[in-house]
Formats: structure tokens, C-alpha cells, sequence
């Protein structure tokens, strides 16, 4: 059957008009939906944001989250509709052609394939991350200067495209051998992954930011003390320069085995009272003590199995239903790549409210965690409020952002959890 034009360019526009009109739900959502809904009971309580927010923050806040909403639920399609026109346009095609006709081994024509399709993602998604850099600056939460945010993509670019080569090469690597290859790069994922867990803290973390030892040795003293009480092997805390680009807080544990970090952001140790940062370390050494970095392991793997069987059915389907329309006449051709990653990002997007609805759960546990930990709340309310005054967030997110945006529960939950939190015997 002879493909034309206006075969290719139906599904195309199509896709068009479905992203105008989810653009435009998306659009009267932020804007007709109120951020920060407080509910009567804890309205001039310290959950309140009118308690601790200006009118003038209150403002920001709501403006701030609803643009970043919009930005965010629109990612995830302008994404796919970048892959639906790389395929059903004939771009992925030609691209695989002209590699073929230049004479490139074809060792070398998935990894070049996957480079040119970086470089078309990373500037077709750059207004978007500009966007996101100038409202972080406009509001006073950046204070990144544009040719240091240009160093952090370039990194950043660098980095994605290294490790999307890998996979994509022994996964396409098994893809041409047949057999339940699905089955093998599922095998090959557990140990890729704690590799990858393993060199973040040591190798990739220092490609970004500057780390050294906490400049305040009584106080990194003190967080050493918290760790021994809680069995974890420290001997020093980390500081990360941070201040070079953002006004925002945060601290964390990282690594496995020898990799293992504990890191406070400067920007944390300047802003916080003592017993407040020993708080949110007692927090993050919560998610240590409670093996949520291994239980998130685990999960990433055993989704993974249902990902790559789902996967791997979806793609054979997908290149025997429009494969000859997309120029793709066998599982492992570079223009299968397209393909790959909208399945991927799919699937992505749909799980959210199930991943983010178990990292909220381990997050609540680990301000658990912290309060036992410590001994006390004291200091809880306070630190969560000032968290929210330099990041501007959103205290109570509508329903739908917190499906899918929310990886902790939300400041006004974690305030009320703090003020009911009693002594074990008391």
C-alpha cells in the first residue's frame, strides 16, 4: 500500500489539535483552581501561609505555582508531540537513511542517531527550561547567572547523553539478538543501577556543585553524634556550595558502602537555627536508617520487569502497526529510538501518582523518623515554615498537582503532623 503525504501528516495534526485542547484545560485549571486551599479548621493557625507569608509572598506563591504547573503538565505532551512528528513527519527516517548513505559503521549510527536526537530534544525543550531559569530568577529563588545555567545544561547534556548511549546500546544491542531480550536487560538492571547509585555522590554531585567539609565543626559534631545514635557510618558531613545558585534550602544522604554522604546545602547552615537543621538531617537520616533507598531499588527494579515485558510488547505492536509509515523495517533500527523513549516517557507520566503517592509516604516517615530521633518537635514548625518562604511553595496544592507534581507531603501536612507529634510516653 502506497503511503502518501497526507497519511503522514493526518496523525500529526491530530496530535496538534489534542495538545490546543489540553493546553487549554490545562490553562483554566491553574488559573480557575486556587493554590494553597486552606481548609477553615486551620485557617490563622501556624499551617496557615496568611501567618507566616506576606500578602506580597502569598501573591508570588500562587502566581509562581501556577506557572510552574503549566509548564509542568505541559512537558510531558510537547514531548510526545516532538516524537509523533519525528516519526509520522519522516525526520527519523531520513536521519537513519543519511547515516546509511554516509557510510557510518553501524556501530557508530545509534550512538551519532541518538546524539542528533539530544540536540533536537535539548532545543526544542530549552523555552521551557528558560522559562523555568526566568521565573526562578525573577523571584528571587535563583541566583544562578545565566552562563553558569548554560554550564549546568551543558553538563547536564553531557552526562544524560553518556548514559542514554549505554543503555540504548546494549539495549539495542539485545533487541537484535531476539529471544526474550526484554528478559536480559531487566537482569542487567540491578546492577547498572547500584553502579549508578554508587558514582552520583563521588562522581557525577561534583560535575555540578563544589563540595567541602561543613564549615562549623560544633555543629557538624552534633549531626555526626545524630548519625552514630542512628548506626550510620559518617565521619564527616559535607557542605555544598549552593548559594552561587539558589536562595532555596535543602540537605540530604546519599550513596551506599564508601559512597555514603551526608550533605548540607550553605544556603541551609545560613538561613536555619541549629536545632532546625538538626531536624532536617535527622530527616534525611531517617531515609537511611529505614532503607527507603533500597526499597526504592527494589521497586525500580520490579517495575521495571512489568516496564520491559509492557515495553517490549508496545514496541513490536507499534512498528507492526506503523512501522512501514515510519520508514522502520526492524526492532533494532536507530529510528526505532523515538519509539523507545515515547514509551518510556508515557509510561512515566502515567505512574506518577503511584510513585509520588509512595515517596510521600516515605517522607512522612522520615519526619517520623527526625522527631524520635531527636527526642522532640521543638524547632519542626519553624523550619517548615521557613521552607516554605524560600522556595515560595505552594503550602496546600490542589488535588491534581499533588497527584503528580508532590514527592513530600504538603508544608500545611507536615506543620499539622509536627504540632501533634507526642514523645513515645508522654
Amino acid at each position: 500500500m502506497r503511503i502518501t503525504d497526507s497519511d503522514t501528516r493526518r496523525p500529526i495534526r491530530i496530535y496538534l489539535m489534542l495538545f490546543a485542547a489540553y493546553a487549554l484545560f490545562i490553562a483554566l485549571y491553574v488559573i480557575i483552581v486556587p493554590s494553597s486551599i486552606i481548609p477553615q479548621a486551620y485557617r490563622g493557625t501556624a499551617a496557615d501561609p496568611a501567618t507566616f507569608l506576606t500578602a506580597a509572598q502569598l501573591q508570588q506563591s500562587e502566581t509562581l505555582a501556577a506557572a510552574r504547573n503549566a509548564i509542568f503538565f505541559l512537558s510531558y505532551p510537547w514531548e510526545w508531540g516532538l516524537y509523533v512528528v519525528l516519526l509520522f513527519g519522516g525526520f527519523a527516517r531520513r536521519w537513519q537513511e543519511r547515516l546509511e548513505a554516509a557510510g557510518w559503521p553501524s556501530i557508530l549510527r545509534l550512538p551519532a542517531f541518538l546524539l542528533l536526537l539530544q540536540v533536537v530534544t535539548f532545543l526544542v525543550f530549552l523555552p521551557m527550561k528558560l522559562a523555568n531559569y526566568m521565573l526562578s530568577r525573577g523571584y528571587g529563588l535563583s541566583t544562578q547567572t545565566f552562563p553558569s545555567w548554560l554550564r549546568d545544561k551543558a553538563v547536564s547534556f553531557g552526562v544524560n547523553y553518556l548514559m542514554t548511549m549505554l543503555v540504548a546500546v546494549v539495549a539495542f544491542w539485545f533487541i537484535a539478538r531476539g529471544g526474550r531480550w526484554w528478559l536480559k536487560l531487566w537482569l542487567l538492571s540491578l546492577p547498572f543501577t547500584l553502579f549508578m547509585i554508587y558514582i552520583q555522590p563521588v562522581v557525577i554531585d561534583p560535575l555540578y556543585n563544589q563540595f567541602t567539609r561543613l564549615s562549623d565543626p560544633l555543629l557538624e559534631q552534633r549531626i555526626l553524634n545524630l548519625a552514630a545514635k542512628a548506626d550510620i557510618p559518617a565521619d564527616r558531613v559535607y557542605e555544598v556550595d549552593m548559594s552561587q545558585k539558589t536562595n532555596e534550602l535543602n540537605a540530604y544522604v546519599t550513596g551506599i558502602g564508601s559512597s555514603l554522604r551526608i550533605v548540607l546545602w550553605d544556603t541551609t547552615l545560613k538561613s536555619l537555627k541549629e536545632d532546625e537543621i538538626l531536624l532536617i538531617m535527622a530527616h534525611e537520616m531517617g531515609h537511611y536508617v529505614m532503607h527507603h533507598l533500597e526499597w526504592s531499588v527494589v521497586g525500580g527494579v520490579v517495575s521495571s520487569f512489568f516496564l520491559l515485558w509492557f515495553g517490549s510488547w508496545a514496541y513490536k505492536y507499534a512498528l507492526r502497526r506503523w512501522g512501514p509509515q515510519w520508514g522502520i523495517g526492524r526492532l533494532h533500527d536507530p529510528a526505532g529510538l523515538p519509539v523507545v523513549l515515547l514509551l518510556v516517557s508515557l509510561v512515566t507520566f502515567v505512574s506518577l501518582p503511584v510513585s509520588n503517592a509512595v515517596s510521600r509516604q516515605a517522607e512522612h516517615a522520615a519526619d517520623m523518623y527526625a522527631f524520635q530521633l531527636i527526642g522532640n518537635n521543638e524547632g519542626a514548625v519553624s523550619m517548615y515554615q521557613k521552607l516554605a518562604v524560600f522556595s515560595l511553595s505552594d503550602v496546600n496544592p490542589p488535588r491534581l498537582v499533588k497527584w503528580f507534581r508532590s514527592t513530600h507531603p504538603s508544608i500545611m501536612e507536615r506543620i499539622i503532623d509536627a504540632q501533634s507529634y507526642r514523645p513515645t510516653g508522654k
